[in-house]
């Protein structure tokens, strides 16, 4: 299940858990290799694509080790950052809300596609970030991006809500790349 698209929610995060953790999931996604090495274009979409990939398996743990709470205030602190994001890059007001619904829906798209293609298993994780991330262009970066995306999966998979919570944790170092 997914959580409703409400970036106007005012529940605050608990501590600085949900900021560590959104710093953590921002960071990765940012990382030069998936752009300079692995065909992922670097535009506002691309990164935003790489956002919510990275968001994903987190949103998948936190859900699986019953911490719903966490994974909404998560959620909202994506739809925060969006929302400010729009607006730094000069969206008006009376655009800013379209604008976050498209991006709820690409949200939800992606998230469904990465969730169906995990439980269909084999090459459907690449093919769902193939056609998400890279617009169908190159199957073998895809390849070595789900490859990744499943050992980030593994080293989620051991963690319980505290060790969540405690964001020590740390993400896999992102694949070279051989293009």
């Amino acid at each position: 299940m997914l959580w409703p698209f409400k970036h106007f929610r005012s529940s605050a995060p608990s501590g600085g858990t949900i900021e560590a953790i959104y710093g953590m999931i921002v960071a990765q996604a940012r990382q030069p290799a998936f752009y300079a090495s692995l065909d992922v274009p670097d535009t506002v979409n691309g990164r935003f694509d790489m956002l919510v990939l990275h968001l994903w398996p987190v949103l998948r743990r936190l859900r699986a080790v019953a911490a719903a709470d966490l994974a909404q205030q998560l959620f909202d602190r994506f739809c925060t950052d969006m929302d400010g994001n729009l607006r730094e890059m000069g969206v008006g007001d009376l655009t800013v809300p379209k604008r976050m619904q498209a991006f709820g829906e690409a949200f939800y798209g992606r998230t469904a596609a990465y969730d169906a293609a995990l439980a269909a298993g084999g090459e459907a994780l690449a093919a769902a970030i193939d056609r998400n991330v890279l617009n169908g262009a190159h199957p073998d970066s895809a390849a070595q991006i789900a490859a990744y995306m499943t050992t980030v999966l593994a080293a989620l998979e051991p963690l319980d809500r505290a060790a969540l919570t405690g964001a020590d944790w740390r993400f896999p170092a992102p694949p070279s790349g051989s293009n």
